[in-house]
C-alpha cells in the first residue's frame, strides 16, 4: 500500500508517520482530530516531530487533538 499524503498534512510529514496515519485510516487532517494525542503517538512510525507538525497544522485550522 502507498502512502498517501494529504494536502492537507503539513508540509514535510515524514513518511514513516504519513504510512502511520494512513495505516490508521486517516487520510485528512480534519480525521487527525478524532484521535488523541495519545492514540496518535502509539501508532509505529509516529514521533514527537510528527505529533508538534500535526499539532500545530491542527490550531491553524483552530481545532486540535481529540481530549483523552
Amino acid at each position: 500500500m502507498t502512502a498517501t499524503h494529504s494536502d492537507d498534512f503539513p508540509a514535510g510529514l515524514a513518511k514513516p508517520a504519513i504510512r502511520a496515519l494512513n495505516g490508521a485510516g486517516i487520510t485528512t487532517l480534519r480525521q487527525v482530530s478524532r484521535w488523541s494525542e495519545g492514540e496518535l503517538a502509539a501508532l509505529h512510525g509516529m514521533g514527537p516531530k510528527a505529533l508538534a507538525q500535526l499539532k500545530k497544522a491542527l490550531a491553524k485550522h483552530g481545532t486540535s487533538f481529540r481530549a483523552p
